[in-house]
């Protein structure tokens, strides 16, 4: 911990014990006002009122103390350096420490032994935790994101509770998705009719394939099916003819046989998209039946126009027909114990029992016994009537549970305390689903609520966290936090020109920009009757120019490629995380992750990567990779379809990783553009063009915080690919932030956020994560909070246990604010 940094904490812990002895004016006017007026006046008192902000126009005291925002602020510009600016002298750490002192004391009245754990908007779940919580509680797989419209967005994420509204629609779909999801997970019948499906791709035989065999070249697949007892079986086969859109004069003939045994022979020509279906009876002893298909062309590929394709959709057995050999169907176990007893109140008995412990799961703590038997009593009203079975009937009941506020909503109450305890601590079901969904975006599993059944989990939080991110469903931490931290969840839809992009770099690019123009406008007029014939001659020519251009070997930023960079990201998170690594190597490392398609995009073909398997590989020494700042990821979700953005790669730093954000750019302010259009005689550099669009007074005081940023990825172009110049001219590397530290290139400013802006990192990071765990934008009465998770990550280095268990263990994920009288947060379903 450095020294200043000591000395800070050390002066805000002796200031907390006189603070209480003064009022907050008296202290304003005693210590704080001398303090501004040495440091701050210049801009913000004796009339000047820089950024709309003057210190002396309070006309009380109460005015004084009530504008929490801008003390807020103030306490964030003082401790990020940004204010006093960099060319004015700056408080020392003691006197720093006293406006902190004041600003949380007396301003925010924040009481360090007991702190505001802040209003909680009662959260439903996102999509993501919707399909998440189905899957683990019903076993299926429910695609929330087709059947629901998208979560709406608050504070850069998707689980913001205030955001999570419920429109009418949503409503409704909650109401279908609860019949859907029962119809496909909750068995209606306790015994089936044994089935086993084998699927196209398992019929295979050499490089011929079940899912496509093509009517013009001869195959032959099979699969084995291995008859578990002697009896009667039923075979169908399910094949589909898939012909292009234009007809193809194709044909085949089809064998299917069993054992050797022909059971069919057909013939197929074109059709778009038929299926044909075909069923057998058959009488089998036990042991292995081999099922077998051969294809025989009657086409001659000469005579081949476009194609026809046959699937083999799936074969299905069948049996044995006999009923003593019938089993339970598929999540028969996971809801019923056993079969249905049938005895009227024996039904009852096992209905209350199944249905508690289901409710029990779904609304993630006790339920008591009117829900329960509700829910019965919707049960019962099912499986008695007439054909309708028990299984049917407990299905109609679990419908009305995930219909339930108390399912789509994360209901939280507080454990017992003193009826006046201002902030009681929520309980251990509701603290069990703040971890869960914090650190799996799902419901918890059976281990947190038995401990929180026994009061144990407080006690255990430890343990259960190193256990809950040893398990893969953290990686819904990783994927969703850094999805939408770090604007991983964009990169697969970020349009981004690589032609264009490498053209501009390459030599004689601005020609190729110009070529690319005069083409666009000869294209646009060739329809004219005014259209001359030299003009169409010029066209044909440089179209056979860009014929010749797109047969060159390019680089394409495809499906792949964009995987890769994503699984980069989340893969350096992820190991960080489970590794407990200081997070500073998500800013500065010498390793990253790779696959041999994504080392050939960054020029790393010395590293040896071979294959399509993602993998830790040590960096060179002098690689200026390493970090999160030079992965594909962030560099092309900051760039601009056909040039890279320092603006938007400036602004990333600033909101993402630095935690200052500029304010919203004025209206009118004019674009890049018009600043390139003011060099006449050859096109700028965008460091060039930077330098021009700031002078003008409306750009300066943003773009001097943003630019120097941008500019020193300026390395990376818009794919994230190394150059080292720009339209054929070296790139300049050097700069300053606007706090005053100079440096030199992307490895200078690494350096510098990861030493002397360590703790503006720290903070922004933390910020971010509590947010995301928490549900809600921080206020000020979380400073604190944030203080102290700061401290703890300085003094352990940076760990990311000291990040996650300060979290966990901080007043506002462990407590809540007491609701007003009359008010629960139960909600009834």
């Amino acid at each position: 911990m450095n020294r200043w940094f000591k000395g800070l904490l050390a002066w805000i812990a002796l200031a907390a014990a006189a603070a209480a002895s003064e009022g907050g004016g008296t202290r304003f006017h005693k210590e704080i006002r001398p303090l501004l007026e040495q440091y701050c006046w210049d801009c913000h008192g004796d009339g000047m009122d820089k950024g709309n902000v003057t210190f002396d126009q309070f006309k009380s005291d109460a005015e004084l103390l009530g504008n929490r925002d801008l003390w807020l602020a103030v306490l964030k510009n003082t401790r990020a350096g940004l204010m006093p600016p960099a060319k004015k002298p700056r408080p020392p750490a003691i006197e720093q420490g006293k406006l902190e002192s004041w600003i949380k004391q007396d301003v925010f009245e924040i009481d360090p032994q007991n702190p505001d754990p802040g209003r909680v908007t009662i959260r439903r779940l996102n999509r993501t935790e919707y399909r998440n919580t189905i899957r683990d509680l019903m076993g299926i797989d429910f695609k929330a994101d087709d059947e629901f419209p998208p979560d709406d967005t608050g504070y850069g994420f998707d689980n913001i509770g205030d955001v999570l509204t419920v429109s009418p629609l949503l409503l409704e779909k909650y109401m279908q998705a609860a019949d859907t999801i029962v119809a496909n997970a909750v068995p209606t019948n306790s015994l089936v009719l044994p089935e086993k499906v084998v699927n196209s791709s398992q019929f295979r035989d050499g490089e011929a394939n079940g899912e496509s065999l093509t009517f013009y070249k001869a195959a032959k697949v099979s699969q084995k099916f291995d008859a578990p007892h002697a009896g009667d079986y039923r075979v169908f086969v399910d094949l589909i003819v898939n012909g292009a859109f234009d007809f193809d004069p194709g044909k085949c003939q089809v064998v299917f046989a069993i054992d050797g045994e022909e059971r069919f022979k057909k013939e197929f020509g074109w059709e778009a998209g038929k299926k044909f279906s075909f069923d057998f009876s058959e009488k089998w002893q036990p042991g292995e039946r081999e099922l077998a298909f051969e294809l025989k062309p009657l086409t001659p590929p000469e005579e081949k126009k476009t194609f026809v394709n046959l699937r083999i959709d799936s074969v299905r057995v069948q049996g044995p027909l006999d009923r003593k050999h019938w089993t339970h169907p598929k999540n028969f176990d996971r809801f019923f114990g056993k079969e249905d007893p049938k005895k009227p109140e024996d039904r009852r008995k096992y209905a209350r029992e199944i249905l508690g412990a289901f409710a029990r799961k779904a609304y993630r703590r006790p339920v008591d016994d009117r829900t329960v038997e509700r829910l019965v009593a919707i049960a019962q009203d099912a499986y008695s009537k007439p054909d309708k079975t028990f299984e049917e009937g407990i299905g109609r009941a679990m419908v009305a549970v995930l219909a339930s506020p108390r399912f789509v909503f994360r209901v939280e109450e507080s454990a017992p305390s003193p009826a006046r305890e201002k902030y009681p601590a929520i309980d251990e079901y509701a603290l069990a689903s703040r971890l869960s969904y914090f650190l799996w975006s799902t419901t918890p599993d059976a281990e947190l609520l038995s401990l929180a059944e026994r009061g144990r989990l407080r006690k255990s939080l430890d343990s259960q966290v190193k256990r809950m991110l040893a398990d893969r469903r953290a990686n819904a931490l990783v994927e969703n936090f850094t999805g939408q931290w770090l604007q991983v969840r964009d990169v697969d839809g970020i349009d981004i020109n690589a032609r264009i992009v490498v053209a501009r770099d390459a030599p004689g690019g601005g020609e190729f920009r110009r070529r690319s123009e005069r083409f666009r406008q000869l294209r646009d007029r060739e329809d004219r009757p005014d259209f001359t014939p030299e003009e169409r001659r010029e066209l044909e020519q440089f179209r056979e120019q860009f014929r010749r251009l797109r047969e060159r070997p390019n680089i394409e930023l495809d499906g792949e490629l964009r995987r890769a960079m994503r699984r980069e990201t989340e893969m350096s998170f992820a190991h960080v995380m489970r590794e407990d690594r200081s997070v500073i190597e998500l800013i500065e490392s010498d390793y990253t992750f790779l696959n041999e398609r994504l080392a050939r995009h960054y020029a790393l073909t010395n590293l040896d990567v071979k294959g399509p398997e993602m993998r830790l590989v040590n960096l060179p020494e002098d690689s200026p990779r390493g970090g999160v700042l030079t992965q594909g990821s962030m560099l092309i979700v900051t760039s601009n379809p056909t040039r890279t953005s320092p603006v938007k790669r400036g602004l990333f730093i600033l909101e993402n990783i630095l935690g200052t954000p500029p304010p919203p750019p004025p209206p009118d302010v004019p674009d890049l553009e018009e600043a390139v259009r003011e060099f006449k005689d050859r096109e700028p550099t965008l460091r060039e063009a930077l330098e021009l669009h700031r002078s003008k007074p409306l750009c300066n005081s943003c773009h001097n915080r943003m630019d120097p940023l941008g500019l020193a990825l300026e390395n990376f172009n818009a794919l994230g690919m190394w150059r080292d110049k720009e339209r054929n001219q070296p790139i300049e590397i050097n700069g300053k932030l606007i706090t005053g530290e100079a440096f030199s290139g992307v490895r200078g400013l690494k350096r510098i956020i990861a030493t002397e802006r360590r703790l503006d990192y720290y903070r922004c990071l933390t910020e971010k994560l509590l947010t995301y765990a928490l549900g809600r934008g921080l206020e000020y009465y979380d400073v604190h909070t944030l203080d102290q998770i700061i401290a703890r990550l300085e003094a352990e280095q940076g760990r990311f246990s000291a990040l996650l268990m300060g979290i966990v263990e901080s007043a506002p994920f462990q407590k809540r604010r007491n609701p007003v009288a009359g008010q629960t947060a139960r909600t009834d379903g």
